[in-house]
């Protein structure tokens, strides 16, 4: 699932720019809706969308429940993904939002919200933007879709962590 996504990510950065390149000018950015994308959380999330992500402006898009920001777009972003299971990814918490992150086609990062459904993938250039201010951004409108679970480290799952001792008293 990790691969396809990370597939998914590349093939549309390398088409989008493509796209920009041949045609000359910004026009609406072609991407691929996710399954979930007609889920009423999505719109939810689509209506709250930023004007400009990590400082570069937002672009029309041509699929339901999707955002993207740049000239080339340098930020994706698809509600309505298959939200994560348990999962060997790191997991970061930007503001308050659980995000798994797939660095496995570094530049480019493809980051995944968990605990929430449907989930919302956010797919960043990093040569272009900063992956951390573009989450950051977007946070506000991902925050539409309610937290059910919360990321967990090895401890957590493990009960390896140290007990804190309890003061005599």
């Amino acid at each position: 699932m990790a691969r396809a996504g990370t597939r998914f990510a590349a093939l549309a950065l390398v088409g989008v720019a493509a796209a920009t390149l041949l045609s000359g000018c910004a026009g609406a950015v072609t991407l691929d809706p996710a399954p979930a994308a007609t889920d009423p959380s999505c719109a939810d999330v689509v209506v709250r969308l930023p004007d400009s992500v990590a400082d570069v402006d937002r672009r029309e898009t041509d699929a339901q429940g999707t955002g993207a920001w740049g000239d080339p777009a340098a930020v994706l972003l698809r509600c309505g993904v298959q939200p994560y299971g348990p999962t060997t990814l790191p997991c970061d918490n930007v503001n308050g939002i659980d995000w798994i992150r797939d660095d496995s086609a570094a530049p480019t990062y493809t980051f995944t919200t968990y605990g929430r459904v449907p989930a919302v993938q956010v797919v960043v250039d990093s040569n272009a933007v900063s992956g951390t201010s573009a989450l950051v951004d977007l946070g506000s409108a991902v925050g539409a879709i309610p937290q059910t679970s919360a990321c967990l480290d090895a401890d957590d799952v493990l009960g390896t962590a140290t007990p804190t001792p309890t003061p005599a008293g």
